[in-house]
């Protein structure tokens, strides 16, 4: 799972500028839903995924303020994955809160490898802070509760943790289940020189370039992923996801286009610069509830189970996914946990099951700190059908206008008020379980002590990386 990225920034998906051979590829091997929706920033997302359940009935309603630490009560993937005897690791951005309690070795997770905060080397007011000053070139990882110091640029090391911990464990039994989410392409947006240097010589500035070239660096790093597991036998048996959190970047995609509504723009700015403001269509970027803001890219690959090259067009969500992932490994899910999703097997394996048409729900819970959230209740939300998107009221015809430049609220009256309704119940039933607004800000930054205790009593060891292929982007 990339940071970021969101729907249109993918050659695959018709973006003018990037190139992307290795997820095109897969693109083509996998089956691929079309109308997969994220949540609209980063924490709430990975909340939702890793439970099922919406990120505000989990009590994540922001990134920051300690309101993106993940209730300890929810139930995780890993854990329910532990009941079929998976093993689980995860790799980067955990962004779930970076107290002990909540870390993902405490979580179900065996092999942690991960960053603190939202982003490498970010600091906020309260418990959400990363090792100080690192950065994303030989950057500090706390790998299982140690920090190490590793060589190379991040997402490399990341795709090198991940590999090396399959390689461990890939002639055992146990089935595993390894988490990569990558903190790029998040800002700031600095790439491998070779990477970034390529934007820069058609005229794109240096966000863009970078923000461009981190994507083209981990398509790269797909690229010799597929290969390594190819050549370890394991694309026979292994399902393979590659989706990202949120939609795209407003600060990544250069210029903005009026009213939120990117469009294709192939000619220049008044500065003479590329303009970058491809979004595949839809309005809205990241931090909106608008088509935009929340689509992402949600390929699955699984050589010789599923068809390649189908796409679906049924609405789904990031609730989905772990009911999907128990249902394919065969666990239960706990009876004490309302999920919300619903498991996409039939999808995956039918080309035309019978699939309930539903309402998924979307806020933009960044309210300031200390406000009620209540007097947010009907700003930045939005209802999503089949067919429809309600937002803020306003209602749009999502087949037939993408760009949400109609409202047909008034051809529309009774199904207008039946998902204001859905939405006042979804609220009634969140707004309890919003746990964590109002709470008082941490005194202390465990990675900050924790960092500076290691290193005054046994140091910051180098990392001992894995002996896997691997062309590393800075070599």
């Amino acid at each position: 799972m990339t940071d970021d990225q969101g729907y249109p920034v993918l050659g695959a998906h018709g973006h003018p500028w990037i190139r992307t051979p290795q997820l095109d590829k897969m693109h083509a091997q996998s089956i691929r839903f079309d109308r997969f929706m994220m949540g609209s920033t980063c924490a709430p997302s990975r909340a939702g995924i890793m439970t099922g359940v919406h990120s505000i009935k989990n009590g994540v309603t922001h990134t920051i303020y300690e309101r993106e630490r993940l209730n300890l009560k929810a139930v995780t993937i890993p854990e329910v994955l532990q009941t079929r005897g998976y093993r689980s690791g995860y790799f980067g951005k955990w962004h779930l809160g970076d107290e002990a309690p909540y870390q993902p070795e405490n979580r179900g997770f065996d092999e942690v490898f991960i960053h603190g905060a939202g982003g490498i080397g970010q600091a906020y007011p309260g418990s959400c802070a990363d090792v100080p000053n690192n950065g994303y070139f030989n950057p500090v990882f706390k790998h299982n509760g140690r920090f190490v110091k590793t060589e190379g640029y991040c997402t490399d090391v990341l795709f090198k943790a991940t590999l090396g911990w399959v390689d461990s464990i890939r002639d055992s039994e146990e089935p595993f289940f390894a988490f990569l989410s990558t903190n790029a392409p998040h800002s700031p947006f600095v790439a491998p020189p070779k990477y970034q240097q390529h934007f820069q010589d058609l005229g794109f500035n240096s966000k863009a370039a970078g923000f461009y070239g981190m994507i083209e660096h981990i398509d790269d790093c797909m690229g010799q992923m597929f290969r390594q597991l190819d050549e370890w036998g394991l694309m026979e048996n292994t399902v393979v996801i590659f989706t990202s959190d949120n939609g795209m970047t407003t600060s990544g995609c250069g210029l903005k286009g009026k009213a939120g509504r990117p469009q294709v723009k192939l000619g220049s700015d008044a500065a003479g610069k590329p303009m970058m403001s491809y979004n595949a269509g839809m309005k809205g970027l990241k931090g909106t509830v608008h088509e935009g803001g929340v689509r992402v890219p949600f390929f699955v690959r699984w050589d010789g189970v599923i068809e390649q090259g189908r796409t679906v067009d049924r609405v789904v969500s990031y609730l989905d996914i772990l009911p999907t992932l128990a249902d394919f490994a065969g666990a239960k899910l706990p009876a004490n946990q309302a999920f919300e999703g619903r498991s996409l097997k039939p999808l995956l394996l039918e080309e035309k099951p019978a699939w309930p048409d539903r309402y998924h729900f979307q806020h933009v819970t960044r309210w300031k700190r200390g406000a009620d959230p209540d007097q947010f209740k009907w700003q930045n939300y939005s209802v999503r059908n089949q067919k429809f998107r309600l937002v803020e009221g306003v209602l749009y015809d999502m087949e037939n206008d993408l760009e949400q430049t109609v409202d047909v609220t008034a051809k529309h009256p009774e199904l207008v008020a039946e998902m204001k309704k859905a939405y006042e119940q979804f609220w009634t039933e969140a707004r309890p379980l919003m746990i964590n607004d109002g709470v008082p800000l941490a005194e202390e930054k465990p990675f900050h002590v924790d960092y500076r205790a290691q290193k005054a009593s046994t140091g910051i060891p180098a990392w001992d990386a894995p002996e896997i292929r691997w062309q590393d982007s800075t070599e």
